[in-house]
């Protein structure tokens, strides 16, 4: 079923005219590639705060709330520059471990983002441990981190 939807995928005319266009898919990536820097930092100066490297005199509850809406607009970009991206290569995704990597540790860093992060990062300042805080952070960082190298490995021929 898969399969299908790959093979559909790249049938489509937005994947035809990547494809075809010289100049589409590296500017798609392009901002598929920014939203990415934008969503790190977003990602990393929270997680970085609740490891107590920097920022310590900002609430991690108040750095979380700002940065939300960079973490928010950012994965917007990226979530609609990928799928055009995929689009384009469906099949090559497909049989890529890479792509599957990268697909799986996503769907894991948004839950653990929207759900246990998002819990913790709000609570009040000293309703958390720190070492819950540095737990949290730090498998926040390992999922994203995650996804970022299986991009790379896919645009490395992954």
């Amino acid at each position: 079923m898969l399969w299908e939807l790959a093979k559909w995928s790249e049938a489509t005319s937005l994947g035809v005219a990547i494809r075809n266009s010289q100049y589409l898919f590296p500017v798609i990536e392009y901002f598929h590639l920014a939203a990415l820097a934008v969503i790190g930092g977003a990602i990393l100066v929270v997680d970085m705060r609740m490891l107590g490297l920097g920022l310590r005199e900002t609430p991690v509850k108040r750095l979380a709330q700002d940065a939300q809406p960079w973490l928010v607009g950012s994965l917007i970009v990226m979530l609609v520059s990928g799928i055009s991206l995929y689009t384009s290569e469906a099949t090559k995704c497909y049989a890529s471990p890479a792509f599957w990597i990268k697909m799986v540790a996503l769907v894991l860093a948004l839950s653990f983002t929207f759900s246990v992060r998002k819990k913790i990062v709000m609570a009040e300042a000293g309703q958390v441990s720190a070492g819950a805080l540095k737990s949290v952070a730090l498998v926040s960082v390992g999922l994203w981190f995650t996804v970022a190298w299986g991009g790379r490995w896919i645009g490395f021929g992954g």
